[in-house]
């Protein structure tokens, strides 16, 4: 029987990525094996409960959304991940999966899995966990999945940005660049996207937090 260490399950709309504002279920599952100095989840280090495939289905059936947003924690940490994918694609739903960045993402991205999109937070110095970013995920993405770097600083862009041109990122998949929250202004990070001047770039704000500035859960 597949099994998963849940934190959290709810509604919300997506804050995120090129799908920001449409409504998403979200499961957040515990436990990660990095530790970001910016980290705004680090409730789902360790506090969770284990869910069986058909408790989880029942509670994110209840809010007839579309849209699934696998996140964390790490998703890949989850023995039965694949399990859960396979059910959510034979409901239909279309799945995203927040990935660290660390782990392999060679099992769930197969190509014949056209409603799974992989968003791979490659992680910037400032993260201070850019030494663990696994790079041959590069060779696994699919033209609809998409790359997330996360600045605090203008070394962190660069960083981005050189490994963008490095590894020719933005001709395989749209990349995505956020900001620290409280670090760097939106403002600032939407001049340096602007002055690089380089396709498939996108500037992501973090939508949750502009709606509910407050909370830490369930948004």
């Amino acid at each position: 029987m597949a099994n998963f260490k849940i934190n959290e399950i709810f509604y919300s709309v997506q804050g995120e990525s090129s799908t920001m504002g449409i409504p998403t279920s979200f499961i957040r599952f515990t436990g990660c094996n990095l530790r970001c100095s910016y980290c705004d989840t680090e409730y789902a280090y360790h506090d969770g409960v284990d869910n069986t495939l058909e408790e989880i289905i029942e509670e994110i059936s209840s809010h007839k959304a579309e849209y699934v947003c696998l996140t964390g924690g790490e998703p890949l940490m989850q023995k039965d991940l694949v399990v859960l994918i396979k059910k959510l694609i034979s409901l239909r739903k279309q799945i995203s999966i927040e990935t660290g960045g660390a782990l392999t993402i060679k099992n769930v991205t197969k190509k014949e899995w056209k409603r799974v999109k992989v968003i791979l937070d490659i992680k910037t110095p400032s993260s201070l966990m850019a030494n663990k970013n696994d790079y041959s995920n590069f060779n696994y993405l699919r033209p609809w999945d998409e790359i997330k770097f996360v600045c605090g600083s203008k070394e962190d862009f660069d960083f981005a940005i050189d490994i963008v041109k490095r590894f020719k990122l933005n001709s395989k998949v749209h990349i995505l660049f956020s900001v620290v929250y409280g670090k760097l202004s939106n403002q600032k990070l939407a001049e340096w996207v602007l002055n690089a001047k380089m396709k498939n770039t996108r500037l992501q704000v973090q939508l949750h937090k502009i709606i509910w500035p407050d909370a830490e859960k369930g948004v």
